[in-house]
């Protein structure tokens, strides 16, 4: 380490610095909040001839540039990065153990390299045998290079001493840097090896991918400050038990967020789905009772998913609430609505929702359906099966516009769902093409649209 830098350890809640490292911050008086970084010394001040320093421009004035774009190959990934990857941006890809991260940034790689892309796949978790194999199983690898390797020069050597195109990190929790002392993985190492491998991809105009563990809520491992050095935050979201995955948009400074992408889990890799809503609903049972259909919306996509509900009487202690791919605390809040407003006597009992074939549904107009699911399975009467429903419902019982009804509507036309329930608000907005081959059921209140469903 050069005599400009040196290992410090700064308080993570109020910023102070040790030489060393303590249990207790000795400004703030936090536990254990003290994490190793590097300190350089600070340059001295020049206050007399600033001829090397920038000077603010007009914003009005300057010509923004059309960003270029790299194609993945995946066009379900080139959706979500916004019809390609960028040069020169950071990409950070999280999602459970098993999950096929690894699978994925492969057959980029793989369909880079057969466009004549230069490609460099770094592994610290897998030796390069390992991956070896895993390139055999989905395709040619010829004109990829690999390094294996957990030294964070090792790749500051190997970006410098050639361009690429992409390059594939797998993961940022292995590399470590060995200016500092913690292991790798710790926040200290997870900050500078994010930024020196950030600052490397904008000087080379490399697209990288970083593959991050998350935590057992799901959430990216590490700190905060790792999402804010990257330019885009990918979800890579699914059942182990389901063979359908969704890679989902979080953070995208050069095109749309929450754009998701659907894949399938074959024996060759990861499969494009470009008609998810058929997918997801090509097994639902015929006039099955607790089975509704929802129009989702996420991004660009209106997809249409299956919410099943299944009501049983309580018999020990406090009714359970079990929710698969919806949020919980909804459940809870639209099951109240249900008995307090709408007369449905439903909090005594057992209540399972889930979403059929794996997907995760966090928008609210997925409620409406919820409550006709959970209304369906109490009375153990089936809805019709060209049936569709969805609104947001609020805590007094009225319905909610919701964004993009038109784009769901003409989703549900397709796919031959004749009869639609919505909030009288977002039919309104329909114009008489948007209205054309359809039903639409217009309610204000929650017991309206059960009522026009029953």
């Amino acid at each position: 380490m050069s005599k400009t830098e040196k290992s410090v350890y700064e308080c993570s809640d109020c910023g102070a610095q040790s030489p060393k490292w303590l249990g207790r911050c000795p400004d703030c008086g936090a536990w254990s909040t003290l994490v190793e970084t590097r300190a350089r010394a600070a340059a001295g001040k020049v206050i007399g001839d600033m001829r090397g320093a920038r000077v603010p421009l007009p914003l009005g004035g300057l010509l923004h540039e059309q960003v270029p774009r790299v194609p993945t190959g995946l066009g379900e990934l080139d959706r979500v990065l916004g019809e390609g990857a960028v040069p020169g941006a950071v990409t950070l890809i999280g999602g459970d153990p098993g999950i096929g991260k690894s699978t994925l940034l492969m057959q980029v790689c793989l369909a880079a390299a057969r466009r004549g892309h230069s490609v460099l796949y770094v592994t610290g978790e897998e030796s390069a045998s390992q991956v070896a194999l895993r390139a055999a199983r989905l395709g040619s690898s010829d004109g990829v290079m690999l390094l294996a390797t957990t030294e964070l020069a090792d790749v500051e050597y190997a970006l410098r001493a050639a361009t690429f195109a992409i390059v594939i990190v797998d993961s940022i929790q292995t590399i470590r840097a060995s200016e500092l002392q913690s292991s790798p993985g710790s926040v200290a190492q997870l900050r500078e090896v994010a930024s020196r491998l950030t600052e490397l991809a904008r000087q080379g105009g490399a697209a990288m991918f970083l593959i991050g563990h998350v935590t057992k809520d799901g959430s990216l491992a590490g700190p905060k400050v790792l999402e804010h050095l990257v330019d885009v935050v990918l979800s890579f979201e699914g059942d182990g038990t389901h063979a359908y995955r969704l890679l989902r948009g979080q953070k995208n400074r050069f095109g749309p967020t929450h754009e998701i992408g659907v894949f399938e889990m074959v024996a060759d890799g990861l499969r494009e789905v470009p008609d998810p809503s058929s997918l997801f609903i090509s097994e639902r049972p015929d006039r099955a009772a607790g089975s509704a259909v929802v129009a989702t919306a996420e991004g660009s996509r209106p997809m249409l998913v299956e919410i099943q509900a299944l009501v049983a009487p309580a018999q020990y202690g406090a009714p359970r609430r079990v929710v698969t791919g919806l949020d919980s605390n909804r459940l809870a809040v639209l099951l109240a609505v249900l008995q307090r407003k709408a007369g449905i006597q439903v909090l005594d009992q057992d209540v399972f929702a889930s979403v059929a074939g794996g997907a995760r549904v966090d928008e609210p107009a997925v409620d409406l359906a919820l409550c006709a699911a959970v209304v369906s399975a109490l009375r153990e009467r089936a809805l019709a099966s060209g049936l569709l429903a969805f609104g947001e419902v609020g805590l007094t019982g009225e319905l909610r516009s919701v964004p993009r009804a038109a784009a769901r509507v003409a989703e549900a036309r397709k796919l031959g769902f004749g009869r639609i329930v919505l909030p009288k608000a977002s039919a309104d907005r329909l114009t008489g093409a948007e209205r054309a081959g359809v039903e639409l059921v217009a309610a204000v209140r929650l017991d309206d649209a059960l009522a026009a469903m029953f």
